[in-house]
């Protein structure tokens, strides 16, 4: 069986600043909070400094607000 990891490297341990982020410990990529899929370094954009996570997209983020509509709200 294949590690998930093995196609991304290590994952990197970061503390979330306000506009920036710290390397606790080096790596390639950290998981989104939300899916759980693994967002290389370079990708990273969106994450939550009170929470300390990081997430892979917009929409992860809604949704670990709450805010997201379900897709049964938007028909």
């Amino acid at each position: 069986m294949l590690d998930r990891t093995d196609h991304f490297g290590q994952e990197a341990q970061l503390e979330y600043l306000d506009a920036n982020i710290r390397v606790v410990r080096p790596g390639k990529f950290v998981r989104c909070a939300v899916t759980g899929n693994p967002i290389p370094l370079e990708k990273l954009r969106y994450w939550s400094v009170e929470r300390q996570e990081a997430y892979g997209d917009p929409q992860a983020v809604l949704q670990r607000l709450g805010l997201a509509q379900s897709e049964a709200d938007e028909s």
